[in-house]
């Protein structure tokens, strides 16, 4: 199993039905989240970043992530 219990892959659970807010700056979404935002899930947790923050912290992102998905 790849994903959390009522997760999904494709476009999150019942349980976020309102807009997401940025775990950074909290810049809440217009709606759904958009497509350009970054989803992180840590310690089984998922945290939505905005573009704005994203694009600002894109080296550290990219440093956690394992050498097999770069």
């Amino acid at each position: 199993m790849t994903s959390l219990p009522g997760g999904s892959d494709h476009g999150g659970s019942a349980t976020e039905s309102h807009p997401p807010v940025c775990a950074r700056c909290g810049n809440p979404a217009d709606g759904p989240r958009p497509a350009t935002w970054t989803c992180s899930v840590e310690n089984g947790v998922r945290h939505f970043f905005c573009d704005i923050c994203s694009r600002e912290n894109l080296r550290a992102i990219e440093g956690r992530l394992d050498s097999s998905w770069w």
